[in-house]
């Protein structure tokens, strides 16, 4: 069993916390969060923890998992290696969880012998509980050195992860398509939703609506696979139906007409030839 220090006990924190003491993995020994209140409430929902507002409140761990946002991860990182330096901790690890960002974010730690990683679950972590019940089987991106890697592989395997080893290079992409495949489908809703509200559809019908075609073209895309389930305009090629709509989107809204000529050039080229993306430029 490894100590565990959590920096940010939001909904990935949280959520990874529960899972690593639910499976008598990890010791939580610390949680930091900026609001007394927040870090207060997590040690309660998690059953262990002292709650603190800062870096120096805390004592060494094991592991410490900075589940800060993306923007926060390099400085919270140099914080806490001052920190180390200051009270001449051994050399620990740290993990974040950014898709985006490499653990060289966490460069101050690693200078001082510490092993670093980034570790991304691709998984929506809208709601702590909902996430722990959908954790297994989750695809979890790796990154960082070796020893970092061994033990975060044991760490999210053990709760039900499914690892692989992503380079650096490649994470802009793979975390893009992440945001594709999960960021973007509550903006279509929404957009959906706000569409139907201004056309005459009875409101009480709008969330059934748009549940009705969440659903259906979910399990269509699961089925038949994205080329076969693709249905609408784009799809038959009616050129004339995409460019009325067009206008109609872009006098409602500029972006709106924006995202809705690119996203119809991409089901076209989905539609003629069963991809979406051309080559790689440079290649």
């Amino acid at each position: 069993m490894w100590t565990l220090n959590v920096v940010g006990p939001g909904r990935v924190g949280r959520s990874l916390s529960r899972l690593w003491l639910d499976a008598g993995m990890a010791q939580l020994q610390a949680v930091l969060a900026r609001q007394p209140g927040h870090a207060q409430a997590a040690i309660e929902a998690l059953g262990a923890g002292t709650a603190c507002t800062a870096l120096a409140q805390m004592p060494p761990a094991d592991v410490w998992l900075l589940a800060v946002p993306d923007t926060q991860i390099a400085s919270v990182a140099a914080q806490l290696a001052e920190l180390s330096q200051a009270r001449g901790w051994a050399p620990a690890q740290a993990w974040h969880c950014s898709g985006f960002l490499t653990s060289t974010e966490m460069a101050p730690l690693q200078a001082l012998g510490w092993d670093v990683a980034s570790a991304h679950p691709a998984l929506s972590f809208a709601d702590p509980d909902r996430a722990c019940a959908q954790f297994p089987g989750t695809v979890c991106a790796l990154e960082g050195t070796a020893a970092a890697l061994q033990r975060a592989q044991v760490a999210f395997e053990q709760i039900g992860g499914r690892c692989f080893e992503l380079q650096a290079a490649h994470k802009p992409l793979y975390h893009g398509a992440a945001v594709f495949a999960s960021n973007f489908l509550p903006v279509l809703q929404a957009v959906a939703t706000e569409l139907w509200q201004g056309t005459g559809v009875p409101p009480a019908w709008v969330p059934g609506l748009a549940q009705g075609f969440l659903t259906q073209v979910s399990s269509n895309v699961q089925a038949l696979g994205p080329r076969a389930a693709l249905t609408g305009p784009a799809a038959r090629g009616d050129g004339a139906v995409l460019a009325a709509q067009g206008q109609a989107m872009s006098a409602r809204d500029a972006a709106l007409g924006e995202a809705y000529a690119s996203l119809s050039e991409l089901a076209g080229r989905l539609a003629r030839r069963g991809q979406v993306l051309g080559e790689p430029s440079g290649s």
